[in-house]
């Protein structure tokens, strides 16, 4: 069992503590404050993460140089390079794996050519290979189509590497219309060893996805190993393209977080349905991995991470009698917690903005967004809700 925070995951928890930057969402942390990742990678760890993964979300050359973004001042190479070397550092000594990471990118959305993108992501699998990673995780696509391409290259340039590879979709399809089940069997055909989903929706959702995978996979004969890393929020209400598309995304999301015991349940549900690399995304804390481990702690050999809550029965010590009655697993697996936020909505109404790679709204550039792009992103949204009633 792989217990395990991702990348983008890191990238969320530094933009709410001040190292990232919301919108590009890139990784120059590792250049720029190399001791505060060094910090989130020794808290997962000891939360009880057993893979730790170089902060390297994000960072292909073109989405570090998009929309006039400056994180390319530090060079793919040399981001890359110091996210290697700062999470070897920290995992190798605790006895953990590390894992090289690819994502999305936007040469995959303006252009749609398979040797450009290939080309693109092969500039971070360099230094990857340099590194000699343990393995690599290829997460959040919202087109299996470019995971596809991503995880040929890998194998293409540093075969025997295990690969993962792991889709920002949900139960139905991914944002181009192909059916779940029809995904994880196209990343399997790839070359991916193992395949799931990852981010944009909450674990329930999440696990249902990778249900749909296992089914096909088996269904066309072939073998894989299974992993799932959803949001640390609830997304219930989320269409097609998950949480981003919610208007909460991304400054109010804190109302969404689940606690711990969702955790927990979400853990045995992953285990049961026969997924064996089960981790976090965006929204994860380090008490959400330390819930997961703690509940799969006969499966992992009797192992604890330290400070485990186990079920409360630290509350014994309390001062006060009702909360010393709270210090059992049957009273937080029952509860149904409030959000104390008077006359909150329990659902929000997601955007929808129904577009995908090849539209011209999705096409990117080195230049700054400009005034007539914002301009016509309104326009488009008007359109689309005329006689509605709103605009989220």
């Amino acid at each position: 069992v792989d217990m395990h925070p991702t990348t983008s995951k890191q990238w969320y928890q530094r933009r709410v503590r001040g190292y990232v930057e919301a919108g590009p969402w890139t990784p120059e942390a590792v250049v720029e404050h190399p001791e505060a990742v060094k910090q989130l990678h020794r808290e997962f760890i000891r939360a009880g993460s057993d893979v730790c993964q170089a902060f390297t979300f994000y960072a292909s050359e073109d989405k570090l140089n998009n929309r006039g973004h400056g994180a390319g001042k530090h060079g793919v190479y040399g981001i890359n390079k110091a996210a290697c070397e700062i999470v070897k550092e920290v995992t190798y000594p605790a006895g953990g794996l590390v894992a090289g990471g690819l994502s999305q990118t936007p040469t995959y959305l303006t252009t749609l050519d398979k040797q450009v993108v290939k080309d693109e992501v092969k500039k971070q699998l360099q230094v990857f290979k340099e590194q000699n990673v343990d393995l690599m995780i290829c997460e959040y696509y919202e087109h299996v189509e470019e995971a596809e391409w991503h995880v040929e290259a890998i194998k293409e340039f540093m075969p025997g590497t295990p690969v993962c590879a792991s889709l920002a979709i949900n139960e139905e399809s991914d944002v181009h219309g192909v059916p779940t089940g029809e995904c994880g069997v196209r990343l399997v055909k790839a070359g991916a060893d193992v395949v799931g989903v990852n981010c944009h929706f909450d674990p329930f959702r999440c696990i249902a996805a990778v249900k749909k995978m296992v089914d096909a996979v088996k269904e066309a004969g072939l073998n894989a190993h299974y992993m799932v890393q959803p949001l640390g929020y609830w997304t219930p209400d989320a269409g097609v393209q998950g949480f981003i598309d919610l208007p909460e995304f991304p400054f109010a999301l804190e109302a969404r977080i689940m606690t711990r015991f969702d955790m927990a349940r979400y853990a045995r549900e992953a285990w049961d349905a026969g997924i064996r690399f089960i981790g976090g995304c965006c929204g994860y804390e380090p008490y959400h991995i330390r819930a997961v481990s703690e509940e799969l702690s006969a499966e992992r050999g009797g192992y604890l991470p330290a400070n485990c809550s186990k079920w409360g029965a630290c509350l014994a010590k309390h001062t006060k009698p009702w909360v010393r009655n709270r210090s059992n697993r049957e009273y937080w697996e029952n509860l149904n917690p409030s959000t104390g936020r008077p006359f909150s909505a329990s659902l929000s109404k997601p955007s929808q903005w129904g577009i995908t790679a090849g539209d011209d709204l999705l096409k990117q550039h080195t230049e700054e967004t400009t005034e007539a792009e914002l301009e016509a992103g309104t326009k488009f949204l008007i359109a689309k809700h005329k006689g509605r009633g709103c605009v989220c």
